[in-house]
């Protein structure tokens, strides 16, 4: 028959690549239950108030349009479900793919059964496929990961949770279009069950069976998996466990599979007593915590007490008799195995001659070790037991008594015995690679030396007077022959010789009376103990490695081991050296990827690397935390030499009294000094002593350790002494997990909020911009300095920029200006929206555009009687400008405080990295160039979409500060109607506040109705730089139509002096071109060349 496994055989590759999609369905559902957005948990009133509206569970789908109507009703629920869309999408759409692959593995399961029934597989059924050992193992394996998938998703995605993320899929994506989507289908089997993963939660009626019973599986099928799983050994376990009283061990894993096949066949639980009794007879005779798929522990007693039958049956195992017998043989095991395994570990005792003779009581040690471990562990794990049930809580405590159970001991039974598993294993590995030579190396010399003997009794070879003996010389050389004709491939022939070969050797030594002479004797003697190391050696056999492996599963720990985080930690302050035992444990606990990886790897599944790479990056992230202690301890030891340096060690002086020499030295001050800086050096050395380990698939590398939980350490202290000192008195969302500048490793730690900034870099630039606000400063663009209003005091200037940047350096003061950059981001989309809800949709004010319109065409020529027309239009608008001024302003100020960073960092840049500075203006310059020559001429090469070039060069130049902020385009725009006019009228409404002084130009006339003219025409030119080209232009054409018009009437009126309005324009243009860095030939197509040389008259 073909193996069942074999590429070629198609019925079993596809319940291969079934079994293997479920490993790896797990694996992302686990993943992602770390990612679960907050808000979709509706813990805090906060989100229930804001997203009560816009999330919902599956009631939705009973009225849809009362829903959607509800949103459609209110503007500001629309642009709130819009941002949530957007924030979110990412995130629904992967929980999304994970929920249909879970629907997809059990419509694959269902659809390959059917085709075992219909002989889609020739020569093959459900039965022929069961009595196959891989078969039998797939096919149980296949339902049972379908049922973990289901308990895992309902413990670590809440029933509520996952309704709520479907519902917004629903309704965010193209799923509900799409003809063949299965969302009905993914509904219904993942609604909510109502089970709570909190503690003391009740559990629903009929759960988990009812929950598994929703997408329906052949019966035949279910019945077949569980008769197995009761009747075999399917995984040949017990060979690797020989003892009687090991025997629930063996079958661990099998029981946890047995533990979740049942739910899908409840009779069994809770009316078929004989078989309850018989499955708890041989997998729960002695251990009633399982631990049901990498480490998710699962207490019998709680699971099965709704089942009659199964309560039943395992009364027996939790008879307070039997738990104490249990409890007491481990306790007594733990007292023998401490001395046996400390002592195997001593320096030096493992050699290779004591393991090649003690191979099976090495690992008979091994078992009991493991064996103990394991039920001391699981049986005594917190997660285990719910302390609200009474029965519970007796039988912990019962466990805990008679196993006087003592942490910090099954602790260090776990490092020596993963050291001692680590050793062994690598000895017997380093034998296995030499068995072959060692093997032909000891036969070479046997042979040699019998060679070497029969030339002795030739009676030619002088070796102090042997008679010649012709008998023993033939029969030497024939036994040199022997020994060379042995064949290492044939070890069990050659074993037997040999074993004929040396009995031969004893029997000539007494026959023929060769003891009296000593040399011919050693010769015999030397030859006996290689033929020995030779049978020694060909026993040495891999299958002890394989035991090894299986006895050594510490899969089981995966989540509880975490409560020995604490006693690991204070080992390792007490005594680091302790890492490298740690290491052990933790290669040991990486022997648990094998579970869910064999699968994955035999299927050539491209999941092979993610589901590595998350288990292996879930080990790491363990590591990282337990090794963390080190730097902790580290900083602590540092704050004491920085508190002893500073308040109690006194600065020396250059000169000195003999007398006072003694009151300086504070010899008690400077030991605890160089005390604490020999711990830190101690701590160090610690952790180096960890070699680079393998982690799975990941290199975890000792020294990168150190820097990233130093720099941990560093960021964490850094940031809370910012956070705690930056607080001031007066008073579009990234996840965690896209942000580029957040680190698993090395994480920017989360503090409550002080104020409505998240970090302490937003309450900085809330705090510039409230000393800075354009209502209560103005601001001197020829100083660079802000000044109160008011008082006419500086308030502050662009020293302000040098101290942050010396306080919080380069990328302190870069991640000011992204802040900023943000900012003027949501100012202008918050503008836009009220620009198109608010006045566009307001009839009376775009009545008074169409006729301002009508009045102005064409604006090449003159308005008449202007003046009138002006103040008519601006009188009946008045009501829209206080809000466009605001956001103008702020703008426009932003728009400041961004120049004045980009000059600081361009200065800073030149001085200290001349080098990078001149490097990157050149790229710059040239980039321009080429893309210029690229316009011109589209032949010549410009970077394509792929190249990140641009985007990353953009990242460098502001960093340096060759940038110009008013030149950047924050946000896109579409067509808005009366745009230029709009803009017109707004700084026609504005001049009358502002008088031009000869000192300070453009200022404003009452401190009661503020308007700052420098963040006024800098909010203007970034609002029309986001449009087209052509509104500016048509805005200019406006501005120099008003200019020419009021002229000409105070010319016909007679009126000599220029009129303020007519001087704030001209300012505002002369301005515009300043800051554009444009050409003047663009203001003066709309305003004379004489106008401006009047106008600088009476400048």
């Amino acid at each position: 028959m073909v193996d069942f496994l074999a590429d070629n055989n198609l019925c079993g590759q596809a319940i291969l690549r079934i079994v293997s999609r479920g490993n790896a369905i797990i694996a992302e559902l686990l993943r992602l239950s770390d990612f679960i957005p907050a808000v979709f948990r509706m813990k805090d009133k906060s989100d229930q108030q804001k997203y009560g509206d816009i999330i919902c569970d599956f009631s939705y789908f009973k009225g849809p349009e009362y829903y959607e109507g509800k949103l459609e009703a209110k503007p500001d629920l629309q642009d709130l479900d819009e941002e949530f869309r957007e924030n979110n999408i990412e995130i629904l759409s992967r929980f999304y793919l994970a929920f249909e692959s879970v629907h997809k593995y059990i419509v694959d399961l269902n659809r390959y059964l059917d085709d075992l029934h219909e002989g889609v597989y020739i020569q093959q059924t459900l039965e022929t496929v069961l009595l196959n050992e891989d078969g039998k193992q797939l096919l149980c394996e296949a339902l049972y990961l379908y049922g973990v998938m289901l308990l895992v998703i309902d413990q670590k995605i809440e029933g509520d949770v996952r309704e709520r993320m479907l519902v917004s899929y629903y309704r965010y994506s193209a799923a509900r279009s799409s003809a063949d989507s299965n969302l009905d289908d993914i509904c219904k089997l993942l609604r909510s069950t109502g089970y709570s993963a909190q503690p003391g939660a009740k559990r629903p009626a009929n759960y988990p069976e009812s929950y598994f019973q929703r997408v329906p599986i052949s019966n035949t099928f279910i019945s077949m998996v569980i008769g197995r799983l009761r009747s075999d050994d399917i995984y040949n376990q017990v060979s690797a466990y020989p003892l009687p009283e090991h025997r629930s061990t063996a079958l661990a894993n099998q029981a946890a599979m047995l533990y979740v096949c049942l739910f899908f066949s409840p009779s069994i639980l809770q009316t078929q007593q004989a078989k309850m009794r018989e499955i708890v007879d041989k997998y729960f005779p002695d251990n009633w915590v399982i631990s049901i798929y990498m480490g998710i522990t699962v207490n019998l007693v709680e699971a099965w007490e709704p089942y009659k039958a199964a309560k039943t049956a395992l009364n027996y195992t939790l008879d307070s008799a039997n738990i104490k017998e249990q409890a007491s043989r481990y306790a007594a095991s733990m007292e023998s195995l401490r001395p046996q395994v400390q002592q195997l570990l001593k320096e030096g005792f493992l050699r290779e001659e004591l393991i090649l003779d003690n191979i099976p009581k090495l690992l008979n040690c091994l078992r009991d070790c493991n064996v103990a471990i394991r039920w001391l562990m699981l049986h005594s794990a917190e997660s285990a037991y719910d302390l609200n049930n009474k029965r519970l809580r007796q039988i912990k405590d019962q466990v805990l008594n008679d196993s006087k159970y003592n942490p910090r001991i099954l602790f260090q039974l776990l490092l020596d015995t993963a050291q001692f598993e680590f050793t062994l294993k690598e000895m017997f590995k380093q034998m296995l690679s030499e068995k072959q030579i060692k093997w032909e190396s000891y036969k070479k010399e046997g042979s040699e030396r019998m060679t070497e003997l029969a030339e002795v009794f030739s009676g030619v070879k002088p070796l102090t007077r042997v008679e010649k003996n012709e008998n023993l010389q033939a029969w030497f050389r024939e036994i040199s022959k022997q020994i060379e004709s042995l064949n290492y491939e044939d070890s069990t022939a050659a074993g037997r010789k040999t074993v004929q070969l040396i009995q031969a050797l004893v029997e000539v030594q007494e026959f023929h009376q060769l003891e009296s002479n000593l040399q011919v004797c050693q010769f015999l003697a030397d030859t006996r103990k290689f033929l020995h190391q030779m049978i020694r050696t060909i026993n040495i056999k891999e299958e002890v490695l394989i035991t090894m492996q299986i006895v050594g599963d510490l899969s089981y720990a995966w989540q509880i081991i975490d409560s020995f985080t604490s006693i690991m930690q204070e080992s390792i302050r007490v005594n680091p050296s302790m890492v490298t035992k740690l290491r052990a444990t933790f290669l040991k606990l990486a022997s648990a990827l094998d579970l869910p990886l064999l699968r994955i790897n035999q299927a050539n599944s491209a999941d092979l690397l993610s589901v590595s790479q998350f288990y292996s990056g879930e080990l790491v992230a363990y590591v990282r935390k337990v090794l963390q202690i080190i730097p902790e301890s580290m900083f602590t030891s540092l704050a004491k030499i920085i508190k002893l340096q500073i308040h109690d060690i006194m600065e020396v002086p250059t000169r000195l009294d003999k007398d006072k020499l003694k009151d300086f030295s504070q010899l008690g001050a400077r030991y605890e000094v160089a005390k604490l800086t020999h711990d830190i050096s101690i701590f160090t050395e610690g952790i180096l002593m960890m070699k680079t380990t393998l982690v799975g698939i990941i290199k975890v590398d000792p020294k990168q350790l150190l820097e990233d939980g130093i720099r941990k350490e560093l960021v964490k202290r850094v940031a809370y002494a910012l956070h705690k000192g930056l607080t001031f008195s007066p008073k579009a969302k990234i996840q965690d997990w896209q942000s580029v500048h957040q680190s698993t490793h090395i994480p920017i730690p989360k503090f409550p909020s002080v104020d409505e900034s998240a970090t302490f870099i937003g309450r900085l630039c809330r705090e510039i911009l409230r000393i800075t606000d354009p209502k209560v400063t103005c601001y001197i663009d020829q100083l660079n300095t802000w000044y109160d209003l008011r008082s006419h005091h500086e308030v502050t200037n662009n020293r302000l920029f040098s101290e942050i940047q010396s306080t919080l350096g380069t990328f302190g003061l870069n991640g000011l200006d992204r802040l900023l950059c943000f900012m003027i981001v949501r100012e202008l989309q918050n503008f836009l929206t009220m620009l198109q809800k608010t006045i566009l949709k307001d009839k009376a004010v775009v009545d008074v555009f169409k006729t301002v319109i009508a009045a102005v065409n064409p604006v090449q020529g003159i308005v008449a009687n202007a003046s009138k027309l002006y103040a008519s239009a601006v009188a009946k608008s008045q009501k829209i400008w206080g809000a466009y001024l605001e956001s103008i302003m702020k703008v426009g100020q932003m728009q400041i405080l961004r120049q004045q960073i980009a000059n600081e960092l361009n200065y800073s840049c030149k001085f200290d990295s001349k080098h990078l500075a001149a490097a990157l203006e050149n790229l710059n310059k040239s980039l321009l160039a080429d893309i210029e020559a690229h316009y011109q001429d589209p032949t010549l090469p410009y970077p394509k979409e792929d190249n990140t070039l641009l985007y990353e060069i953009t990242a460098y130049l502001e960093a340096a500060g060759i940038h110009n902020p008013l030149n950047k385009i924050y946000i896109t725009t579409k067509r808005l109607p009366y745009f230029p006019i709009i803009n017109f009228l707004f700084v026609v409404a504005q001049l009358p506040k502002l008088q031009y002084n000869k000192n300070q130009g453009m200022s404003c006339r009452k401190a009661t109705d503020p308007v700052d003219w420098p963040p006024l025409v800098l909010g203007m030119l970034t609002l029309l730089k986001q449009f087209h080209s052509r509104y500016t232009q048509q805005f200019l054409a406006l501005i120099g139509q008003f200019i020419r018009s009021i002229m000409e009437q105070c010319t016909s009126q007679k009126i000599p002096d220029m009129p303020s309005d007519v001087v704030g324009a001209l300012m505002f243009l002369e301005d515009y071109v300043k800051y554009t860095k444009l050409s003047r030939k663009v203001v003066e197509a709309h305003v004379p060349s004489f106008i401006f040389d009047e106008f600088r008259t009476v400048l």
